[in-house]
């Protein structure tokens, strides 16, 4: 399909309603119909990433699953309506990664290693996200289960992911993970765990107002950040406020943090100030030698740039939705990217027609 047919069709074709449940909001519980044409993208991103046992594979990182890519592809194969992946992607998940202790996921199952999880401490984003494509995919069948999975996630990441903010003001924050981010100095975030539609259409599925309030504690902390300069991949969070991250964790604006505006845009903030932010660093780094990647978060100066496609989708869906423009410049799918930007980039593809239809690639 040419570019000029691809707009044309994106700009008519419908979507369905999945009917997941009816405390899910129906943008969340939307699909793709099956001749939309980005079901050619998703068919490519499932060659690349997805093996016929329903593990999504991570080919940059020794060919390693992680919950953080389970979770994406079972929220992708919901979007685009895709019942038999769903059901793959759900089945491998829960016999390689649950922790029935908390009913959470390990992170990571690598498949040189014996056992193949290594380390199960888990990955809250991963799990959000998990949860978030099981209430998604609930209407592609095996409802009621799917549901009640969903359910105890949530229940776990409240009991066990989530703690008052240092500070003192009692705001509920999102611990990246069990163990490992409570230090005697303060706590260490993730700014890009937070995804406040995930976790607004769970507290609804699954009547749980306690996820709304870190939702808006989330993107009111992303809002901080961002008021500051490049969101950082992680920081500190101490009484008396915002640190850099200490060692071993990043602290520039990079990999992880490009998902902080991915996620909002999702959401439906292209005011937040998070895209806003991102929005103007792109455009004055400019796209000479690659999209930007990795920001300095003092100053914004651009340590590294990538040509991968995913990174421009991402960058030219944010400068469109924040311009309010019609029309914009990002690139069609490509398998010529690893896992993580492919996905980046099929997310890209989907928020656009879902989101910001104007926003149409030319």
């Amino acid at each position: 399909m040419n570019r000029r047919s691809f707009i044309a069709a994106s700009l008519s074709a419908p979507l369905i309603g999945a009917s997941a449940t009816a405390g899910a909001s129906s943008a969340s519980a939307l699909a793709l119909t099956s001749d939309h044409p980005l079901q050619a993208s998703w068919a490519a991103w499932k060659a690349l990433c997805l093996s016929p046992e329903g593990r999504v594979i991570d080919g940059f990182q020794g060919n390693s699953s992680h919950s953080e890519g389970q979770g994406y592809g079972l929220a992708l194969a919901a979007a685009f309506g895709d019942a038999a992946a769903a059901d793959l992607i759900i089945r491998w998940t829960e016999a390689s990664l649950a922790r029935q202790e908390e009913g959470l996921l390990s992170w990571r199952w690598r498949p040189e290693a014996s056992p193949h999880v290594t380390d199960r401490n888990n990955a809250s984003d991963g799990d959000l996200f998990y949860a978030w494509g099981l209430v998604r995919a609930a209407g592609l069948g095996e409802a009621e289960p799917r549901l009640e999975r969903a359910g105890a996630i949530c229940r776990a990441l409240l009991r066990y992911c989530t703690a008052p903010h240092p500070d003192g003001s009692g705001r509920p924050v999102l611990l990246p993970g069990i163990a490992g981010f409570r230090r005697s100095e303060g706590i260490v975030i993730n700014p890009s765990y937070t995804m406040g539609l995930a976790l607004r259409d769970l507290a609804r599925a699954c009547q749980m107002p306690e996820l709304h309030r870190l939702a808006d504690s989330g993107e009111a902390l992303v809002a901080e950040l961002a008021d500051r300069g490049p969101v950082p991949d992680w920081v500190l969070l101490t009484v008396t406020g915002l640190m850099e991250a200490p060692a071993p964790f990043s602290g520039v604006s990079g990999y992880e943090a490009v998902r902080v505006p991915l996620f909002a845009l999702w959401s439906g903030q292209p005011q937040n100030p998070s895209v806003q932010r991102y929005a103007a660093l792109m455009k004055a780094a400019g796209q000479n030698g690659g999209t930007p990647t990795v920001f300095n978060p003092a100053g914004g100066s651009v340590f590294e740039r990538s040509s991968h496609a995913g990174y421009a989708a991402v960058a030219a869906l944010a400068a469109c939705a924040v311009a309010d423009e019609v029309g914009s410049l990002m690139p069609v799918f490509n398998t010529d990217q690893p896992y993580y930007p492919a996905t980046l980039h099929l997310m890209a593809l989907v928020i656009q027609v879902t989101t910001y239809p104007k926003c149409v690639p030319i």
